[in-house]
């Protein structure tokens, strides 16, 4: 950007430039301008008090709240008989997915033989999608049953579906805890929602719709 002031174009017009300005004191960090998080910041749900948030915290489940979503705005990939496949609000890699079954169930051993038979149908189709869409170098699959193994939901098994590439963990993950991603999770999750549709005997239903690569309607949705 040109500073206050300067001239830019033949016309003479004068570009105007943002500066922040107030109290503080600067420390190591950047910040980046990022203008797509307003949809977590519209959407996440408000209380009266902060004992009250603290309480609804506790109780909100993300994985009951999505599957009430259209699939664009919950990011499903998927739907099944008692399983769905989701795209990760916080990806470690572009296309990083989860299979979770719509009943909420801690314990991977108290699956129904029916819940457990379609969540690894969903999985290797997921699977097959991924290899389908990015031609990934290898792929992570695996649980975090409980709080203590790692899981953010702890009470609510999901399956992890991570495509992997040699150096994926580079100095920008390492050095600096940043991933970049090449596109937004809505087209991400379009183009895997077509990729699944178009496999043949694939399982559940899909919805590669995109009406928009990003958004900041108003929706029910948590952190995941």
């Amino acid at each position: 950007m040109l500073p206050a002031g300067e001239p830019a174009g033949e016309e003479g017009t004068e570009r105007q430039v943002y500066i922040d300005r107030g109290v503080g004191i600067p420390d190591r960090l950047e910040r980046i301008w990022a203008p797509y998080r307003m949809s977590y910041i519209k959407t996440h749900p408000r209380s009266s008090d902060a004992a009250q948030d603290e309480q609804d915290a506790v109780k909100r489940d993300p994985f009951l709240e999505v599957p009430k979503m259209s699939d664009e705005d919950g990011l499903i990939v998927a739907r099944g008989e008692t399983v769905y496949c989701v795209l990760n609000l916080y990806p470690y890699n572009a296309g990083h997915m989860m299979v979770v079954p719509f009943r909420k169930e801690r314990n991977l051993e108290d699956l129904t033989a029916e819940e457990s038979a379609e969540l690894m149908l969903f999985v290797q189709t997921a699977i097959r999608a991924l290899k389908n869409v990015s031609n990934p170098h290898a792929v992570n699959v695996g649980l975090n049953l409980g709080k203590a193994s790692g899981g953010s939901v702890g009470d609510h098994l999901h399956v992890h579906v991570v495509p992997r590439w040699s150096g994926d963990a580079n100095f920008m993950t390492v050095i600096d805890g940043t991933k970049v991603l090449p596109q937004t999770l809505r087209q991400t999750r379009a183009l895997l929602a077509g990729a699944w549709g178009e496999l043949i005997d694939a399982p559940g239903v899909t919805d590669p719709s995109l009406t928009s690569a990003v958004t900041t309607t108003t929706a029910p949705t948590e952190v995941r």
